[in-house]
Order: structure tokens, then C-alpha cells, then sequence
């Protein structure tokens, strides 16, 4: 309902820019303070653009979260990494074995826990419009961030295959006429000290070309000693800096072109930190093996990661009169990495425990290229229809080399083409109720070769097109409340995975068929009152030929299945509520509940844990009724921010956050050891805002208890696990200039 109640529409316009006052956490707005404390304490209009077109939140026929950039950089101002946003949004997980470079992503229980850099993923990451695919290209760093959007649910009408699950998009802030820009300083302790900063403006008197320059530098010491080695503090740090540059070119009112270049260099990083024989046996508590800052490495030369990525995107605009506008999006990504460590993480000689043999790997991509163009046609046709269709082409290439423990290295080539049409049509039926629909014809091509092996093997070949749509019906009952329905399809285009080729394994290849996917969701958006917005949804789907990657188990494979079935049923639910003019909280939750329905389907287990699942002759496990692995059971987060007026221009906060993490497998079998259980982690802030917002001080506590999760484990070995980041404490500076 682009024409959603006009009263609804009104009274958040006019309150939006007291609200961000309310909601920010790091006076990034260059808010006035004193001119809008008579206003505050109503809810602020959320705009997205999560049907590619702006909107207001609660306009949009299905579920979504939005962050703004301030409150996803309280996340990361310790320098976490994407994954901070894990638990934070209903129904959104995130972890990784391969360390802050290649982040896994699930939403509503979907997505894929394999480690191999050629897994595809059921959740898409989108930067600035264009998708991300490969998952060292996921993580790249993130600031001077306007907007994060989270979509639930299958998008596959207008955003493509390999969107079963849902989005994740970020927006980052654009170059506007104004000289405005901010510069961001925090340290803490392990040695964590972190700058961005950001600054933009006109380039010409005319306002015809603009631009925006920001960047960020993250650093840590290492403080993860090597007791085998006796080396002291030589694991755990980084050295990162990631910088974007825009120009914005806008010679007319109907021709605007934004061209955006990006690139990153990871230098001293740490590959995940994998420590042997901390976990049961029997339970999945951490044992006396555990201490968080020493490990007994023997080989993996303490665990080094890099990276280089350098790329550019084209967005140009025609508005050709009549509300008809066509946009071109062009994009260019180029990437190279390595990462290197102990996967038994420890050694045959003072183990902990029981090491049966050492496991060592070296990783890396090279000379991936993912090049993507899009056309896209919109139009408002009348008042009451709009409506927009496309085209989408996506290639990539890339090289995954694979150095393991006992065998030569390996060079496996991936290649995948597609290209898609796409429209969509959303139709006010009335003013009160809009139908929308969309569909999506995707042809998907994907080849693996071997290159410098010594087990070479033929050209592996798989492709598939499919129709991809949805339809969704919205009806506002009142100024405060609109109830819609949505079903949706998509499907995971076919996968391949090369990576027993490296172990001269019998089947060293396999090949998943493409997962479909049917999505029935129900919700509500409301907004109460002036001051309370609570949005849910219930949702049922159902997963025909389930990808899913069988990993590691005593026969130290990585092999992937195709269930006949997969089932997930939940809620989610959004509420944001403003108890007073200086006091606001946020809450999220949901419940996911997910099976596998297949009867036949079968996957090795581990080396020395207790097996919960009943077993075939052949000592596998049959995973008939099991969940979805790494699909927490039920997430909860809230955030709470009080703040104190100080005379007219400045104000003194508190803020906190908590989430909290339901129990969640980590293979496809169910293994006493094998599960996080319930988990949670907390962050405290407080702070002194001055100069109506120019500048800000604060203190704060990331993982403030130092909880210590287990996040994952390695199994076809020993009982290894590796465990959430420590608490990290600190100091941040900044300082906010133009308008």
C-alpha cells in the first residue's frame, strides 16, 4: 500500500527526525537535540526498500527487520565482524569455521554449514545492490552503513536464485550536496583500537557531481598464546582496512549515475581458533581442556588468514517523464585470500586428550572474479498500480587450492553463469488493500575443474531453470493495524563440491540437485499508538530435495545430499516501544521449528562423541526427523536506552543489549556433545553527547560477562569445538561535521 492511511503517513513523517534523536546510539545524524526535545517520544517512519522501491516498513507485504547504521555499529565498535548481527534480528544466525572472512548465514532454521569457499548459501548478502555470492565476498567489512535490512522468507521474483531463505541488505550512506562526514575512534582492550571515518560533499558549485570518501582500519593484538611451542600471545589479532569512494553525478533532474568503488586487505589475520578435546564427553559442557587464550598447535604456523578485494559498481538512473525510470546496476568484484591452521587443534604429544592423527589444511581463493549486470524498468502506470520488470546476468570464476594435511595440493576450478527476467506488480485493489505479485524465470549454470592436482578429474557440468514468483495480499483494518498474507517460491540452484578430491576419496566429487521451496506466511504490521510498533508473522514451508552438506564424521568427508524433504514452521516477532520521551527498547524473538522428512537418508558420524540418532547396519546415522543443523530452536534480543537531558544542547545515555540463543545442532546428526545449547551474550554503553550531536563520548562492554559458547565443532578427529569472541571493553570517540 504505497497509498498506506494517509494518518499513519502523516504522523510518522512528521515525527522522524525527533525519533532518530530518541534511537541513536552514536549521534551520527547531526541531530538538534534542543530544538527537537519537544517532539520526541513518538515513533519514527522506517523507510526500506526491500521490494527494490521505497517504502515504508510496515508497507511491505512480508518480514522484515531494519537496523539503522547507528545501531549496527554499537555491534561492531568492538571490531566484530558481519556476524555480529547473529541473534540480533529474529530468526537470523550467522557463524563461521573459517573466521571472520567467510561468515554462514541462516535465517527461519535455512542454510548450509559448508565450510568449503564454493558452498552456495540459501540467505543472500546484498551490498549496495549487488549480491555477494561467494562467501569470502560476504564479509566484507562493514561501515559508514545507513541502512540494514533483513527479509525473510523466499525472494526469489526480485532478487534472484539462491534466496530461499531470505536477504540480509546493507545500504551504506550516499554522497549528498552538503559537506558533512564523521570520524569514529575506539579503543579497547587485546589491543583493539579501530578508526573510520567518512567525509562527502559537492565536488562543483552546480551540485552536479558529489562525492563521499570513508574507510575503515581495524586492528587487534594477538593474545592466543601456543603452549606446544611455548610461544606466547602469537593468535587472535588482525590487521584490516576497507575503503569505499563515491561520485554522484546528477547533470539534470531525470539523469543521476553513482559509481562506487570498494576494496579491503586483511593483513595478520587469525583463521579460526580450533581447540582439541574441549567439549563433554557425554554433554556439551566445556571442560578442563578449555582456557580461552592458550591453545597446543604443532602445525598451521599459528593459524595466519589474508585477503585482497578490489571492485566497483555502476548505478545510473533515467527518469524519462511519466513515472517511468529505468536503472542499470553494473558490478565488478575481484578477490584473493589464504587461510592456514590446526584443525585437530591441538598435537599427538600433550594432545589435550586423545589425538588419533594430525590435521592441518591451507585454503584459499584465487583470482575470483564475479562480474553481474542489471536492467530494471519502473513504473507508477496509474495511482493505484505499479509495477517494474528486468533483466539479470551473474558470472563468476575462481580457484579454490586446498593444501591438507597428507596429500599434495589441490586446484579446483568453479565457474557459474546465469542470467534472469523478472517482474512484479503491486495493485491497490482499493485504499485499503493492495495485491501484489511477481515472478522470475532463472537459467543457472555451474562447471568444476581440476587444475595442478595429482587426482584429476573430468568436467563436471550441472544447470537448471526454474520459475520463481510470489503473491501477497495486504489489508489495512485500521490507522493502526494491516494484516497480509504471502506465498512464496524459490529454489537453490544445483551445487557441486570438489572437495574430496584433495583425500583421492572414492566418490571425490558430488552433486546436489536444485532445493525447492513453497513459503506460507501470515502476519501483521501495527503501530498502536504513537509510541508502540509491534510487527509478526507465523510462517510455514516446506523444502522439496533439501540441499544439505553431510561434513566430516569418521570417514572425513564433506559430501553433498539432497533430503526428499524439509519442513520448518515459526514466528517472528519486531516490537519497538518509546516508554517516555528519553527511554526506548527494542525487542525481537522467534521460534523455528525444523525437521528433515526422509527416511532414507543416512550421513557418517563422529570419531569419539556419543551419538544420539539411531543407527543403520553400516553404523550411519539415520537423520529421519532431525532438525535442521545450526537452526537455533528460538532467539530473543533486546535493547534498552535511557538517556538524561544536560542543558539545552547536550544529554547523557545508557544503553544495553542482550540476545539470547536457543539450543542448535551443529552436523546433520544429533550428538550429545554436538549442540550449542542455550547461549547468550550482552553489551552495556553509556555516554555524553554534546553540541547538539557534533561530538560524543562513551564507554563500553561487548560480551560483557565473557560468556563462553560453543559456536561449532570439528568431529571427524577428536571432540574439537571453537567458541564465540572474549569480552571486550573500551573506549569510543566521535565526532560529527557539516549538515
Amino acid at each position: 500500500m504505497r497509498g498506506m492511511n494517509p494518518t499513519i503517513a502523516r504522523r510518522t513523517l512528521a515525527s522522524s527526525a525527533a525519533a532518530l534523536v530518541l534511537l541513536s546510539t552514536t549521534a551520527g545524524l547531526n541531530t538538534v537535540v534542543a530544538q527537537e526535545r519537544a517532539d520526541r517520544g513518538i515513533l519514527e517512519e522506517i523507510t526500506v526498500t526491500a521490494q527494490r522501491r521505497e517504502e515504508n516498513l510496515q508497507e511491505v507485504p512480508f518480514s522484515v527487520s531494519a537496523l539503522r547504521g547507528d545501531r549496527f555499529q554499537t555491534l561492531v565498535e568492538a571490531g566484530e565482524d558481519i556476524r555480529a548481527l547473529a541473534n540480533r534480528v529474529p530468526s537470523l544466525y550467522a557463524e563461521s569455521s573459517n573466521g571472520r572472512l567467510a561468515p554462514r548465514f541462516y535465517m527461519r532454521g535455512l542454510g548450509n554449514t559448508d565450510f568449503d569457499l564454493a558452498a552456495s548459501q540459501s540467505v543472500s548478502i546484498i551490498m549496495d545492490e549487488v549480491v555477494q555470492e561467494n562467501v569470502i565476498l560476504k564479509s566484507f567489512p562493514l561501515f559508514d552503513i545507513e541502512r540494514v535490512e533483513v527479509l525473510r522468507g523466499p525472494q526469489g521474483s526480485l532478487f534472484g536464485r539462491n534466496t530461499p531463505a531470505g536477504i540480509v541488505k546493507f545500504d551504506t550512506r550516499k554522497p549528498t550536496s552538503e559537506l558533512n562526514g564523521y570520524v569514529n575512534a575506539t579503543i579497547g582492550s587485546l589491543g583493539t583500537a579501530n578508526i573510520e571515518g567518512a567525509i562527502g560533499g559537492s565536488l562543483t558549485e552546480s551540485n552536479v557531481l558529489m562525492g563521499r570518501f570513508s574507510f575503515i582500519d581495524q586492528n587487534r593484538d594477538d593474545w592466543i598464546s601456543n603452549g606446544f611451542t611455548g610461544e606466547s600471545d602469537v593468535m587472535g589479532g588482525y590487521d584490516e582496512t576497507a575503503w569505499r569512494a563515491q561520485l554522484l553525478f546528477e547533470p539534470s533532474d531525470n539523469l543521476s549515475a553513482l559509481l562506487n568503488v570498494h576494496g579491503r586487505n586483511l593483513n595478520n589475520g587469525t583463521a579460526s581458533i580450533f581447540y582439541a578435546n574441549i567439549i563433554g564427553p557425554g554433554d556439551n559442557n566445556l571442560n578442563e581442556n578449555f582456557i580461552r587464550d592458550v591453545v597446543y598447535f604443532d602445525e598451521g604456523e599459528n593459524n595466519p588468514q589474508e585477503a585482497d578485494a578490489l571492485g566497483f559498481s555502476l548505478k545510473v538512473d533515467w527518469d524519462f517523464g511519466n513515472d517511468l525510470v529505468l536503472t542499470s546496476i553494473t558490478s565488478h568484484e575481484e578477490l584473493e585470500n589464504s587461510s592456514y591452521g590446526d584443525i585437530d587443534g591441538g598435537n599427538l604429544v600433550s594432545g589435550p586428550g586423545f589425538i588419533p592423527f594430525p590435521s592441518q589444511t591451507r585454503d584459499g581463493l584465487d583470482d575470483l572474479e564475479q562480474i553481474t549486470q542489471e536492467f530494471r524498468l519502473a513504473s507508477n502506470a496509474r495511482d493505484n498500480v505499479f509495477w517494474q520488470t528486468g533483466f539479470f546476468y551473474f558470472k563468476s570464476d575462481f580457484t579454490v587450492n586446498t593444501e591438507p594435511f597428507f596429500v599434495p595440493p589441490t586446484e579446483v576450478r568453479h565457474k557459474n553463469d546465469s542470467w534472469a527476467v523478472f517482474g512484479q506488480v503491486a495493485w491497490d485493489l482499493s485504499d485499503s488493500t493492495t495485491l501484489t505479485a511477481g515472478i522470475r524465470y532463472t537459467d543457472d549454470e555451474k562447471e568444476m575443474t581440476t587444475g595442478s592436482t595429482p587426482n584429476p578429474q573430468p568436467l563436471v557440468e550441472v544447470g537448471d531453470d526454474q520459475v520463481s514468483w510470489d503473491l501477497s495480499l495486504m489489508h489495512v483494518l485500521n490507522d493502526n493495524v494491516s494484516v497480509y498474507a504471502r506465498v512464496a517460491s524459490g529454489f537453490r540452484a544445483p551445487s557441486i563440491q570438489g572437495r574430496n578430491i584433495a583425500f583421492f576419496d572414492a566418490n571425490p566429487y558430488s552433486v546436489a540437485t536444485s532445493e525447492t521451496i513453497l513459503s506460507t506466511e501470515v502476519g501483521f504490521k501495527s503501530e498502536v499508538s504513537d509510541r508502540v510498533r509491534i510487527n509478526g508473522a507465523v510462517y510455514y514451508y516446506t523444502i522439496d530435495d533439501q540441499q544439505f552438506s553431510a561434513i566430516g564424521g569418521n570417514t572425513n568427508s564433506n559430501v553433498l545430499v539432497n533430503a526428499d524433504k524439509g519442513v520448518g514452521i515459526g514466528t517472528d516477532v519486531d516490537a519497538e516501544f518509546v516508554l517516555s520521551d528519553n527511554f526506548v527498547m527494542t525487542i525481537g524473538a522467534s521460534y523455528n521449528d525444523t525437521k528433515i522428512d526422509d527416511a532414507n537418508l543416512v550421513t557418517a558420524v563422529c570419531a569419539q562423541c556419543t551419538v544420539m540418532d539411531p543407527l543403520d547396519g553400516n553404523g550411519f546415522a539415520i537423520l529421519d526427523g532431525n532438525r535442521f543443523p545450526q537452526a537455533p530452536e528460538y532467539q530473543f534480543n533486546i535493547t534498552a536506552r535511557y538517556s538524561t537531558p544536560v542543558g539545552d544542547d547536550d544529554e547523557l545515555y545508557w544503553y544495553a543489549d542482550y540476545a539470547h540463543q536457543g539450543d542448535a545442532n551443529f552436523f546433520l546428526y544429533e550428538a550429545a556433545e554436538y549442540h550449542s545449547g542455550d547461549i547468550f551474550e550482552a553489551g552495556l554503553r553509556a555516554g555524553y553527547i554534546a553540541n547538539n550531536g557534533q561530538w560524543e563520548i562513551a564507554a563500553f562492554a561487548r560480551n560483557i560477562t565473557d560468556e563462553e559458547n560453543l559456536k561449532g565443532g570439528i568431529d571427524f578427529n577428536n571432540n574439537t569445538g571453537y567458541v564465540n569472541e572474549p569480552r571486550i571493553f573500551g573506549l569510543n570517540f566521535r565526532m560529527n561535521f557539516g549538515e
